[in-house]
């Protein structure tokens, strides 16, 4: 008798360790909190996990579950050691859940496959993620209203400190020292390719290269050049947990994504003052004066190179392209307009963002059901375009360059407010409809799930804790 107990608690906490590696996989690739407990909750059900028993409790780097009645209690702990950004490893996970319930898999079968998940070799090698994110950050420099030579020159300045921060990320280094160290080189050879179009250099280059080389905006790519560090994905997991009431953890990612911009901020202020370049976070404008195909093609770049940090999988990159386009389009025509001299409804920065977040955010709805995959691996990579990384740093430096003049605190105020707003509305669109939406999917889908989990107790799946007595 005693053997059978032992041996039924083994498979009990054996059951609870896969439940917390499931959590674990989610919580260090950077799924939003209700996203990790449905997935767990799932989990829990295809281990035979009964849920008025089940306890599970997160926090950002520890999980925690317990399975008690009133008279037996068993708890287990696992540490979240490393938290990336893994869009393919959230929807792996995702279809492993109900997969594993459908098809009624073993443990040891669960257990295998979910360790595919977690060693799975990434989409992208660390040389393309690096020119990716680097044309995605031209891609901004595009809707700050550069030219095309001022493009590149932002892009291979990204590049450069992004491969940088992957290589000191590699060799173990502090994750914020290594975003300091990245924004200062990216802002150190943005300032150098400003020179490339300056008299004293074109009168020594060969007529023919001239006119690829000069940019009439040869200052934009200091703008653009370290938002690769921008952390969008946190910033929007943050506003997500807020408005769906997991507190704890979404204040957590909010410091998180605090000190990430601190750090850049802190790197690209050391290239400033290194490089005695003029303020020019106050003086440089931002207003694009590009045509909306200009618009569309660096929507589109940007959100394909941001998609690769993210590691979503190849096939998704021209989808994400266009949910680029859809929501950079629309939050211009509906920020943009007369007052600065383009078409639009001039409605401002921060209505034009929720307007294109909600739009994208309705037709990944459905568009999650045509790739088979969850709600945010399309509708975040598409709206990462317009976060708006240059004011949040531009608030950040304009406090750390205070100097006592007249006005300086309200331009950064002014600043970090309007950053502020812009990416709760992101957030808010990206989460509404979809909210709105789960009114009538989520019914079916736990229709779905009582209905297997019902076949599963007819098996005798579920856990009994009675049987410890």
């Amino acid at each position: 008798m005693q053997e059978e107990r032992l041996k039924y608690e083994k498979r009990l906490m054996h059951k609870l360790d896969l439940l917390l590696k499931t959590g674990q996989l989610l919580m260090e690739s950077s799924a939003d909190t209700s996203r990790i407990l449905r997935n767990m909750n799932r989990t829990a059900a295809y281990l035979g996990l009964p849920e008025d028993k089940l306890h599970i409790h997160l926090t950002y780097d520890m999980l925690m579950v317990n399975i008690s009645d009133e008279e037996h209690s068993f708890s287990k702990f696992q540490r979240c050691n490393k938290h990336g950004i893994d869009m393919d490893a959230i929807s792996a996970v995702s279809k492993l859940s109900w997969r594993a319930i459908r098809e009624d898999y073993s443990l040891e079968r669960y257990e295998n496959e979910l360790d595919k998940i977690k060693h799975k070799k990434r989409n992208y090698t660390a040389l393309q993620v690096a020119v990716g994110t680097g044309f995605a950050c031209g891609g901004f420099c595009i809707q700050f209203g550069c030219d095309w030579p001022a493009f590149f020159y932002a892009s291979i300045a990204a590049m450069i400190g992004m491969y940088l921060k992957g290589y000191l990320g590699r060799l173990g280094s502090n994750v914020y020292a290594n975003i300091a160290v990245a924004a200062f080189i990216s802002t150190l050879l943005a300032w150098l390719s400003a020179y490339i179009s300056m008299p004293v250099i074109e009168n020594c280059l060969p007529d023919f290269l001239i006119p690829l080389l000069h940019s009439d905006t040869p200052w934009h790519p200091l703008l653009a050049c370290a938002l690769f560090i921008v952390p969008g994905v946190p910033i929007i997991n943050f506003v997500s947990d807020m408005l769906d009431s997991h507190f704890e953890l979404g204040l957590n990612r909010f410091l998180n994504t605090v000190l990430m911009v601190a750090a850049m901020s802190f790197g690209i202020a050391f290239a400033i003052k290194f490089c005695v370049i003029d303020n020019f976070v106050k003086d440089l404008s931002m207003v694009p004066h590009n045509n909306y195909l200009a618009y569309a093609t660096a929507a589109a770049v940007s959100a394909m190179g941001f998609s690769m940090i993210f590691n979503i999988p190849r096939r998704l990159l021209w989808v994400v392209a266009i949910g680029g386009i859809i929501a950079v389009c629309t939050r211009n025509f509906v920020n943009l307009g007369p007052s600065n001299n383009n078409v639009g409804l001039d409605c401002g920065l921060i209505i034009g963002s929720l307007a294109g977040s909600s739009l994208i955010s309705v037709i990944c709805v459905k568009a999650v059901h045509m790739f088979h995959v969850p709600h945010h691996v399309l509708s975040i990579p598409s709206v990462i375009p317009m976060i708006p990384g240059v004011l949040m740093y531009r608030a950040l430096f304009g406090l750390i360059e205070m100097q006592g003049v007249v006005g300086e605190l309200t331009e950064a105020f002014s600043n970090g407010v309007k950053a502020s707003l812009t990416v709760l509305c992101i957030a808010i669109g990206v989460a509404i409809p979809n909210i709105f939406a789960r009114q009538w999917i989520a019914p079916e889908r736990r229709k779905k799930l009582r209905q297997m989990i019902a076949e599963r107790k007819e098996r005798g799946k579920f856990v009994d804790l009675s049987e410890f007595e």
